[in-house]
């Protein structure tokens, strides 16, 4: 069955103090004013070796109010719930716009958006995940990390568990009203072995990835967890005993459960259209995809194809409606290799005469200002794309890529190497055993202009983070990137170790 809204959020006098704030917002003429009441539940537990590390349950509830007013930016929050503060969080916000006007070289103009009127939308799953007691969720933990810990090889299993349940609330000067709820989940096992012979150790993490979905990720059949916990310590112990990589070009397959990670910090982070056009840059950088660039920069083979989408099911990026009021929508970023498209708010878009925003507005708290915010940013996989085992029997000599770890990449997004949970040499077609110490490392043009073959639809899979950080003062987004698997030809490898020691 459908989730429904949850009646403790919609029990909140949030209707009541949009009509306090926005009614003080029409008398005092602003050109844009919008309202936005949240409640955030977060509940994380961790587990080392079978017992209980930490337990933390959170709750945020706010609002805040935004406008535009004389061209300039005005924004005010409160945790005080009533009607008075409601209005005096509106003149503040006000009284802000009127500060700020003398500091500000642009007028603050918004994209056209439609009015929805009075609309809900709740996200796909099945299991409210704070409707189950914690010793239920500390039980499965435990039992997965004690079937674990049985294996000689496995000296240490780690266990942690994230959900958070999202509900908003907005309404603007224009008639929209917007009611949503989402909830996600995040969870990670990691093992540590030990060889006693050499004395040599390393770990190895499951490759689930966090969902837009509930208590069903872990309990259902949409992940098999127990056919990748039983494989972890049989995985650790060929990786405890690979021999380390000989370091040079290589052809790669790269895995989903890695390439995703490659997709948000090389294309996900590039297209946004702030970053482009150097509006931020205190976290990160901003983007050598600048907007000249438009519609002319070869970003990749021509077959890569690239979109943005705040409406695929299960994504972390997933919303009805963004915190501007936008409707969700998908579309291009890049289309046969041609940077096409950036990820916009309504103030980028108008800014750059791009028509219509595509929704990427998002603020972490009510406490926090909307900004532009990544989308679930895909490749596309091809139409009758071959299957991770045809790529591989492609290959005569390369490396299978399996899992992210670690990565680092440049302040214009352009620069980066990347390292993995796995790694498998490919000999004359086939998997010839696990090597290990490997990173690979291009510039984002060179790497996605090596990529010869995309992977089919049954290759496919929607990976994730709960943690992209951006802005100053800094917030957190959840976002989700599908891909399939893909051949990349002629790629550097380095060897970890002889780089650390240079």
């Amino acid at each position: 069955m459908p989730a429904e809204m949850d009646p403790a959020f919609t029990e909140l006098p949030m209707r009541s103090l949009a009509d306090a704030a926005l009614s003080r917002l029409r008398q005092l003429g602003v050109e844009h004013g919008d309202f936005r009441f949240e409640r955030i539940r977060d509940n994380h537990l961790s587990l080392h070796d079978g017992r209980l590390d930490g337990s933390q349950d959170s709750e945020d509830v706010g609002f805040a109010v935004r406008v535009v007013h004389e061209g300039s930016w005005g924004f005010a929050s409160g945790v005080d719930l009533t009607a008075d503060e409601a209005v005096k969080v509106a003149e503040q916000a006000v009284q802000v716009a009127r500060l700020c006007r003398p500091l500000s070289t642009e007028r603050v103009e918004l994209a056209d958006e439609p009015s929805y009127g009075d609309v809900s939308w709740v996200s796909a799953y099945e299991v409210d995940p704070f409707t189950l007691p914690d010793r239920d969720k500390v039980s499965l933990l435990g039992d997965w990390s004690s079937g674990l810990l049985a294996h000689d090889v496995v000296a240490h299993a780690d266990a942690s568990l994230h959900h958070v349940l999202e509900n908003k609330f907005y309404a603007d000067l224009a008639g929209t009203t917007t009611t949503q709820q989402r909830v996600r989940t995040q969870c990670q096992v990691e093992i540590v072995g030990i060889d006693k012979e050499t004395g040599r150790f390393d770990t190895m993490r499951t490759l689930a990835p966090p969902v837009g979905r509930g208590w069903e990720w872990l309990t259902g059949d949409a992940h098999d967890w127990a056919g990748e916990l039983e494989e972890m310590p049989e995985l650790l112990t060929e990786k405890l005993r690979a021999p380390s990589v000989e370091g040079g070009d290589y052809d790669l397959v790269i895995h989903p459960s890695n390439l995703f990670l490659t997709i948000h910090e090389s294309v996900g982070h590039a297209t946004e259209l702030d970053r482009a056009l150097g509006y931020e840059a205190n976290y990160a950088g901003t983007s050598f995809a600048t907007f000249d660039k438009l519609g002319v920069l070869k970003y990749g083979s021509p077959a890569m194809n690239v979109t943005g989408d705040r409406t695929a099911e299960h994504g972390l990026s997933t919303v009805g409606y963004d915190d501007e009021g936008v409707a969700a929508q998908s579309w291009d970023i890049i289309k046969d290799g041609v940077l096409v498209g950036y990820q916009l708010d309504r103030a980028m878009a108008r800014m750059m005469n791009l028509g219509r925003s595509n929704g990427c507005a998002f603020a972490d708290s009510p406490s926090r200002v909307p900004i532009q915010r990544m989308a679930n940013v895909s490749l596309q996989p091809a139409e009758n794309g071959p299957s991770t085992d045809e790529l591989i029997s492609s290959v005569d000599r390369g490396i299978y890529v399996v899992g992210d770890k670690s990565w680092s990449i440049d302040m214009q997004r352009y620069n980066f190497q990347f390292t993995g949970q796995r790694f498998y040499k490919i000999e004359g077609g086939q998997l010839a055993g696990q090597v290990r110490d490997v990173a690979y490392q291009a510039t984002t043009t060179d790497f996605w202009g090596s990529m010869s073959v995309v992977g089919g639809p049954q290759t496919y899979v929607l990976g994730g983070a709960f943690n992209c950080g951006k802005a100053q003062p800094g917030q957190v987004a959840p976002v989700s990137h599908g891909c399939p698997s893909a051949l990349f030809e002629n790629v550097s490898i380095l060897n970890t170790v002889q780089e650390a020691g240079r």
